[in-house]
């Protein structure tokens, strides 16, 4: 029965994705719509990617098939894990982003144009903050749920939306920080906005918390906690029950050595050596899964050990998915061998470079990704030959 409503749900969200009359197609799906469940919801969403319906294009149709889905959804019975720490902070930083919209609507009621700009502004710019919520799930809470099924390859439909939002508050800053935006740019701005952001923490709570919540275990759950101590908590200021992070690890292998010709190095000076590095390094083998990454003091990306063995194009958001498939065939195939990019990011310039790997016979092996914050070397001018401590 449960496969059969499905299907039927899938035929439903191509017909919206073929522009089919909404009300007529639920009025012949009624009854599958009205008993939907988070999981299957997922495995819908997961069809059209198999269909190769990019993420884009769903976000056109996905709120209508959501609000189609609304009652059943709210109605639906789920069961918290018992280790809720993880789960608790995302919804304790949920409700604390409804205050923040509140309160951005209070503002907008009050106060001549400019001086209402002038302080939306402030508050809009505390919304991204929020972007933490978003790394953990991109970073822990996906890749754990993409380990246990695949259907949870949907999830990139999420993280699109991310963006969506990231871009409506750059959007909404822009609007506000224009002195010559009128009132009805100022409104429409902040209404796509709060669309965009209320609309992510309804999915959230409608489809993807109860979902987790069936297929993770409590391990999972305990791990995912602990690597997300590793985050900001917008809007709470820290979780709810934080505990100490681990050093490291390396106490395992005390008594190991790495021994070359070019000498020898604990477990521990290894970590050491790479965590002093300005440098975030990420290997990806040659299975295109992720297997190592180090932790130097100012990580530019922020990675968590969830990614460990996740797939590599998941990691990336799905719009430059194919550019990272393609390095990664062009320095398996032996044409090209280094890839660079470089981007500028909150008043950084940052470079990022891929290095194809080859063993000893020459067979592929993987990537190493290489990101590093190159503003000041690009400062650099003449020669400092004398010793100068910097000062922070």
């Amino acid at each position: 029965m449960e496969r059969q409503r499905v299907t039927r749900l899938i035929e439903y969200v191509n017909g919206l994705n073929d522009n089919f009359d909404g009300r007529k197609l639920y009025a012949e799906y009624k009854n599958e719509i009205e008993a939907v469940k988070p999981q299957e919801a997922f495995e819908v969403f997961k069809s059209l990617l198999d269909d190769n319906v990019p993420p884009k294009d769903i976000l056109i149709f996905l709120d209508k098939a959501i609000n189609a889905f609304y009652n059943s959804l709210i109605n639906y019975k789920w069961q918290r894990p018992s280790n809720d720490n993880f789960l608790k902070d995302m919804l304790l930083e949920n409700e604390a982003l409804v205050k923040k919209t509140d309160e951005i609507k209070s503002l907008m009621k009050a106060g001549d144009l400019k001086t209402k700009k002038e302080s939306i502004l402030e508050k809009i710019k505390e919304l991204e903050e929020f972007n933490h919520h978003y790394l953990k799930k991109e970073n822990i809470l996906f890749p754990y749920m993409e380990k246990k099924m695949d259907k949870f390859e949907g999830l990139k439909i999420m993280w699109s939306l991310h963006d969506v939002v990231r871009n409506q508050i750059k959007t909404a800053e822009d609007v506000l920080g224009d002195e010559c935006t009128t009132e009805q740019q100022m409104n429409s701005a902040i209404a796509t906005l709060f669309f965009g952001i209320l609309g992510v923490k309804k999915k959230e709570e409608l489809i993807l918390f109860p979902a987790a919540s069936e297929v993770l275990s409590e391990e999972d759950w305990d791990e995912m906690h602990k690597q997300s101590l590793e985050y900001k908590f917008p809007f709470i200021g820290e979780s709810v029950n934080a505990c100490a992070v681990s050093e490291a690890e390396s106490d395992l292998f005390s008594d190991g050595r790495f021994k070359t010709e070019t000498g020898e190095l604990t477990f521990d000076e290894i970590l050491m050596v790479f965590g002093a590095l300005p440098v975030d390094l990420t290997f990806v083998d040659e299975n295109n899964r992720v297997r190592f990454f180090t932790k130097p003091k100012d990580r530019i990306f922020p990675r968590s050990a969830a990614v460990i063995g996740r797939d590599v194009k998941n990691c990336h958001p799905p719009e430059s998915v194919h550019v990272v498939e393609e390095i990664i065939e062009s320095f398996r195939s032996g044409r090209e061998t280094t890839a660079k990019f470089w981007i500028n990011m909150k008043g950084k310039i940052i470079l990022i470079q891929y290095f194809a790997l080859f063993n000893s016979s020459g067979k592929y092996r993987g990537v190493l990704e290489a990101s590093q914050d190159i503003t000041e070397i690009k400062s650099l001018d003449g020669e400092r030959r004398l010793l100068k401590w910097e000062r922070q």
